[in-house]
């Protein structure tokens, strides 16, 4: 499954999944291990309209900011 992560900290990711011939795209904000770690979903869309829009929503990057995570 191909995943970004954001330039700055490495903690917004988007991961993107196909699902019955769809594309999804899944946001997410992981913790640091210092905080628990984990993963938190903050949404799923269909679309790169979608997903620009989650992230002005939630995040403080944007598709611009995000590189392919090692």
């Amino acid at each position: 499954m191909p995943e970004w992560s954001c330039g700055c900290c490495g903690r917004w990711r988007v991961s993107v999944e196909l699902i019955r011939g769809r594309y999804r795209y899944r946001l997410a904000h992981r913790y640091p291990a210092e905080h628990g770690g984990g993963a938190n979903v903050l949404g799923e869309v269909g679309s790169i309209t979608e997903l620009e829009r989650l992230l002005k929503r939630y995040a403080p990057v944007t598709l611009a900011d995000l590189h392919e995570a090692a």
